[in-house]
């Protein structure tokens, strides 16, 4: 895969969060924790999901794919990362890179689609209790899944052959710790017009769209818990989906609150350094909110536990 320009650029460089080498061993065993628990945690809810018979509901169907869209999100930045602070090198070829953006893009857009379709099904149990099975049913809950991975592919595809037609000059180096769109398409030499549209349209319309939709689903069950009579009523509605609640806040919060700090500060490093929020934090997070306060992922946790001792 060769970039159309006269310079045959091949390679770029990933700065990372910092260049100061006494700091890399700490950054190296940081990231290499922080990547662990969030396979390990992901894993986990993957595995009781599917060795207790009681969790084969959407809802947890949805979660079984969230976390698996998380440890593929988190694996395609991360590992390269260490890799590089390992071997003493901040190189990564032109191929790797367009092909890292291209899967960070789609399992990007698989998390906010999964949460969207996650936020419509408690919607559906809370407001329309009766008919939840008859809706949700295993083909409508197989379509929304593949609907989502197969939007997310065609947006990442996108972005990806947007970049394959840009040229590159002499300035290779990102100031990140992979390869962000963003900052890729402004190391171009060419005119990036046409990349910048389609960045700020696919932004809207796949940020700004599955962000409508939860919003409406939860304003929905805020005014269908509101007429239920029992306070022990209203408390077992809207623990059903607390825990999806704060994982979408904590998701956009951390998403919105990078790209608005990088608008305000101009800072690659700073931008760099406040995307580990959503890049890694975040989905090591979320097994944990999953699981804390939920009774039936905790009993599936032990049972599997059980069954290995």
């Amino acid at each position: 895969m060769e970039p159309g320009n006269d310079t045959q650029i091949s390679e770029f460089l990933l700065l990372g969060l910092s260049e100061k080498p006494e700091l890399q061993p700490l950054v190296f065993g940081l990231f290499l924790s922080m990547y662990l628990i969030t396979v390990c945690g992901n894993l986990l809810i993957i595995l009781a999901t599917i060795s207790d018979s009681h969790l084969h509901t959407p809802m947890y169907f949805f979660l079984s794919n969230l976390s698996f869209s998380e440890i593929c999100f988190t694996s395609t930045t991360v590992p390269k990362m260490l890799v590089n602070i390992q071997t003493q090198s901040k190189v990564i070829t032109y191929a790797g890179c367009i092909t890292q953006m291209f899967f960070f893009l789609l399992f990007a857009g698989v998390d906010d689609f999964l949460l969207t379709v996650m936020a419509y099904d408690r919607y559906v149990a809370i407001c329309h209790p009766l008919h939840y099975t008859v809706i949700m049913n295993p083909w409508l809950c197989g379509k929304l899944v593949l609907a989502s991975w197969t939007l997310s592919v065609l947006h990442s595809l996108l972005h990806s052959l947007m970049a394959l037609r840009l040229s590159f000059c002499t300035q290779v180096e990102i100031p990140h710790f992979f390869c962000e769109l963003n900052q890729v398409v402004h190391l171009a030499c060419s005119d990036t017009f046409l990349n910048d549209l389609v960045t700020y349209f696919a932004a809207v319309l796949l940020v700004g769209g599955p962000l409508a939709g939860i919003l409406y689903s939860y304003c929905k069950i805020v005014f269908s818990i509101r007429v239920i009579a029992s306070a022990q009523g209203k408390y077992k509605a809207f623990s059903t989906c607390a825990s999806h609640l704060s994982v979408v806040s904590l998701f956009y919060c951390t998403v919105l609150g990078v790209y608005l700090n990088a608008g305000a500060t101009h800072s690659s490093h700073s931008s760099a350094a406040a995307s580990v929020m959503y890049t890694v934090v975040t989905p090591m997070l979320n097994p944990f909110i999953y699981s804390l306060r939920n009774k039936d992922i905790k009993r599936a946790l032990k049972i599997l536990f059980g069954q290995k001792s």
